[in-house]
């Protein structure tokens, strides 16, 4: 340990990874190595601040159960907690081998949205090439979604006015509600950053949704931009992907398997017809390691709400 290090009181600071699934990033920390403060709404804030934090779409907190299965809590950046996040699991599948939490390439991962099954595609020289994650069933009953509207057969659409557009949506839950968009152009800036926060907050869902914008290109891929619900647009939302190429099945767009292009990269998403399951495979980054230093939250004028005591 240096010298500056030593200075620092270890009660003051959390142990840290960055990392991200597609540029969807999240600060994550493993309750073993760190004394977390009861207040993680607002610790997700403070490290989730691009400025005067770690900079994230979130915070996650990775733990394993007396079982041996990996857990998962997640929260926005605004602080609100989430059920799923499909970028983030792939992403503690990877800490989770890298840290030695398993030991073998199929694993479970307790969420609030629960239990998914993991799959390490590992590359020939043993690293992690790619995860894939079952998604389970995707969610098309409305109470459940949930979604203040009635299905049609099998499939949930409303229409919205928002300004100056005419918009169907597509609502389907993976975990989390969707609305999905289709477009027949790229998404636009205006349709993600001034519609999506409308749309997230539009009557029909009791509890806000993740947005997202979709051309199908072709009967194999589609091109997608998210608005999330807490978050704002990020670069890749897993389980948006996953929603959006259900909607497009359901709709009879696309084939069962397709490539969805997102502004991080690509995810391969294949809604099975033997179970019904939803697979999504793509890949998880590990960026940085490091300490927070809890007492840098006082200092950060971004931060209001959370107390500094608990830290």
């Amino acid at each position: 340990m240096s010298l500056s290090e030593s200075r620092v009181a270890a009660d003051r600071t959390l142990k840290y990874y960055k990392m991200h699934g597609l540029g969807n990033d999240y600060v994550y920390m493993v309750e073993g190595e760190n004394d977390l403060p009861s207040d993680l709404s607002g610790l997700a804030r403070a490290v989730s601040e691009r400025h005067c934090g770690i900079g994230g779409d979130g915070l996650v907190i990775v733990g394993r159960r007396g079982d041996g299965i990996l857990t998962m809590r997640m929260w926005n950046a605004d602080g609100t907690e989430a059920q799923m996040c499909g970028n983030a699991s792939r992403c503690v599948a990877l800490l989770g081998w890298l840290k030695g939490l398993v030991d073998t390439p199929d694993f479970s991962l307790y969420t609030k949205a629960g239990i998914k099954g993991l799959h390490l595609n590992m590359a020939a020289d043993g690293s992690v090439e790619s995860v894939t994650v079952d998604m389970g069933l995707p969610v098309l009953d409305a109470r459940h979604i949930p979604v203040d509207r009635d299905a049609h057969d099998g499939i949930i659409e409303f229409d919205a006015d928002i300004f100056d557009r005419h918009l169907r949506l597509t609502a389907v839950g993976m975990g989390n509600p969707h609305g999905i968009v289709f477009l027949d152009h790229s998404p636009t800036d205006y349709e993600v950053l001034t519609l999506g926060p409308e749309l997230e907050r539009h009557p029909a869902w009791p509890e806000k949704a993740n947005i997202e914008f979709a051309r199908v290109i072709s009967r194999s891929a589609i091109e997608m931009r998210v608005w999330e619900r807490g978050t704002g647009e990020t670069m890749a939302c897993g389980t948006g992907a996953c929603a959006t190429a259900v909607a497009a099945m359901l709709r009879g767009m696309t084939d069962r398997r397709v490539s969805l292009r997102l502004r991080g990269g690509e995810l391969t998403i294949e809604w099975r017809e033997d179970n019904g399951h939803v697979m999504m495979t793509g890949p998880a980054t590990l960026v940085a390691s490091g300490r927070f230093h809890t007492d840098s939250i006082s200092a950060n004028p971004f931060i209001r709400q959370y107390d500094t005591a608990e830290a």
